[in-house]
């Protein structure tokens, strides 16, 4: 219980430090916790044991942390970028953070470096984020149900996710 209560402490101080990092810029600071709050919801939804759930949370709070870097490195960003200079940026605040292990910040780092790279993935963290990143997306981007439904799929596995998905925009297979 002492863990649980632990990394709850650590998951709201990375938010609050998520939303400082985005200073000035509330479309990213909310789709940050549209993202964080999806993959929490699904990650329950598909029985994560506590660990893995910390992890994915903790991932879904950083997916987009290279955002900045790129966009000063390159003058712009995209989503090869953002997995390029994002683990170095995610490194340097969870470390800063404290909370984490050396261990911990590996996995969260290769989440982050890989969250725009879709393909099929036995490993269940890495699944739930990507599809709350596309939750989140599907709808910022006003995508057609044509989109909705070829990212459902060929991109959505979970049940809960395909669940929130057909929920959220009112489709199903």
């Amino acid at each position: 219980m002492i863990e649980i209560q632990e990394n709850r402490k650590t998951i709201n101080k990375l938010s609050l430090a998520m939303i400082k990092y985005n200073n000035g810029d509330p479309k990213r600071i909310q789709h940050t916790t549209k993202v964080h709050a999806y993959a929490s919801l699904i990650g329950i939804g598909e029985g994560l044991d506590e660990d893995t759930q910390f992890l994915l949370e903790s991932a879904a709070l950083v997916h987009d942390i290279g955002i900045r870097a790129s966009e000063k490195k390159y003058g712009h960003q995209n989503g090869k970028l953002q997995e390029q200079e994002g683990p170095a940026v995610a490194r340097d605040l969870l470390a800063r953070l404290g909370g984490y292990t050396e261990e911990q910040i590996e996995r969260i780092c290769w989440l982050v470096a890989h969250h725009h790279t879709y393909h099929v993935s036995e490993e269940l963290d890495y699944q739930i984020l990507i599809e709350a990143d596309f939750l989140v997306n599907l709808f910022e981007d006003n995508e057609s149900e044509n989109a909705i439904r070829s990212v459902r799929k060929n991109i959505f596995k979970t049940q809960s996710g395909l669940d929130m998905l057909d929920n959220m925009f009112n489709i199903s297979e």
